[in-house]
């Protein structure tokens, strides 16, 4: 489904810096990613209304919660949201606001900024290195690392990582502190649920990160630790 837009801005560097994180999918991800952030945002108008299927579509996604940020963000209302249809579990499923709104799929925005992306896949371990300049935080009660020079935000919990996507640090911070279950019920009040995985955080945790991860359930990350320090002793 592609969807009409408003504005025909220039943010090829955004689909580079997107792509370091949506790239660890495999080498096909690669090649999308490039075609993408190569494409733009043609045509002009404002994008039509969600239709109601396929907002029910995504209401009812089965796999796992996706999360997004209400019927509308900072005046924007939502203009797409992805379902299982055409589900692809390397790139997870999305939720689109904006009058920019291209297509759906990796980048809902083609080349232009999207003032909100909500993406929601599930955590493979990895390393945080790929995504460049980085700082941890707690958002939530859950570890989230800040990254696009403050634009992005991405959130551990559950069985799920939560990519927050946005044209400024103040509105991906405010999305984060507005997530719900779009699938499930919840609040956009209170803490997210922990993560049962210890993310692969890189560059330095302050007290406040320490303790979240540390607090995880199963004592995950130490295990993970001690797990890593004995296979570097028999190295």
């Amino acid at each position: 489904m592609m969807m009409t837009t408003k504005r025909t801005t220039d943010r090829s560097g955004l689909g580079k810096r997107r792509c370091r994180r949506l790239a660890r999918g495999g080498g096909a991800l690669v090649a999308l990613c490039a075609a993408i952030a190569a494409s733009g945002c043609a045509s002009t108008g404002h994008p039509r209304p969600i239709l109601a299927r396929e907002l029910a579509e995504a209401q009812t996604f089965p796999y796992y919660k996706v999360y997004w940020a209400g019927p509308s963000f900072a005046g924007q209302p939502l203009a797409a949201a992805d379902g299982q249809s055409g589900y692809i579990s390397t790139v997870g499923d999305s939720v689109y606001y904006g009058d920019c709104v291209h297509g759906k799929g990796i980048f809902g925005g083609g080349s232009c900024l999207l003032p909100l992306q909500v993406t929601t896949v599930i955590y493979r371990l990895h390393s945080n290195s790929a995504l460049g300049p980085q700082r941890n935080i707690v958002v939530r009660g859950v570890p989230a690392t800040v990254y696009d020079e403050g634009r992005s935000i991405e959130l551990y919990s559950g069985r799920v990582a939560i990519d927050v996507f946005s044209d400024t640090f103040a509105h991906a911070r405010a999305a984060a502190r507005e997530l719900l279950p779009l699938n499930a019920p919840g609040s956009a009040g209170g803490d997210l649920p922990p993560p049962v995985y210890c993310p692969g955080l890189s560059g330095p945790q302050d007290a406040q990160v320490r303790g979240a991860m540390e607090r995880l359930p199963r004592r995950i990350c130490q295990k993970a630790d001690a797990a890593t320090a004995f296979a570097n002793s028999l190295a």
